[in-house]
């Protein structure tokens, strides 16, 4: 059980007391609500502050509250082989199971203990935990700005994308001491 009570005036937060315990019960929650901070990984994630559209339905059900819906807005990042701006927008299922305390007390003296049971709070559900977990496992791994992404230049740095014919001439390090040998070759046959 957490030590801080959830504040129902959070936009995570939702309140379920007019579903009340009556199975079949349902209520249907649109609303736009700023992303938390540090919604991503290190390459790709919802800038902090941005819109996500949540459009949601919690239904009661003999366990508890279920939330059910889609999370919709823009991830940005950067392109893992040119460092490129990559947005890719966001369309994620959520669907959530907030046990009643009582079932999760039932559980838990039966030794079902699970450590992943969300559980109500005073009939509030906390739902940016499972916002994030949602969102965070639906980026991309390694994002790119197109699929046939050509990185960068190990030589210079250059971004093969702007430039397709990029290319350096270089000489193989160890055909370097021949290729000194041919022009002292080449001057001596000129004297």
């Amino acid at each position: 059980m957490r030590s801080a009570r959830l504040d129902p005036r959070s936009p995570f937060v939702l309140d379920t007391l007019e579903l009340g315990r009556r199975p079949g019960s349902t209520r249907t929650v649109p609303r736009t609500v700023p992303a938390p901070d540090e919604l991503g990984t290190a390459m790709i994630g919802v800038p902090s502050g941005s819109d996500l559209e949540l459009d949601l339905r919690l239904e009661a059900v003999m366990e508890g509250v279920l939330v059910t819906g889609s999370i919709r807005g823009e991830a940005v990042g950067e392109c893992v082989r040119c460092l490129e701006r990559v947005v890719e927008p966001l369309d994620v299922t959520l669907q959530e199971l907030y046990v009643y305390p009582e079932r999760a007390q039932a559980a838990a003296a039966e030794g079902d203990d699970d450590e992943d049971v969300r559980e109500l709070e005073d009939d509030l559900v906390d739902l940016e935990p499972a916002l994030r977990d949602t969102i965070v496992t639906a980026l991309p791994f390694r994002p790119l700005c197109g699929p046939d992404c050509p990185g960068l230049c190990s030589e210079c740095g250059a971004r093969l994308a702007d430039d397709p014919d990029h290319q350096h001439d270089t000489i193989d390090p160890r055909w370097a001491a021949l290729g000194g040998l041919t022009s002292t070759d080449d001057e001596q046959r000129e004297s």
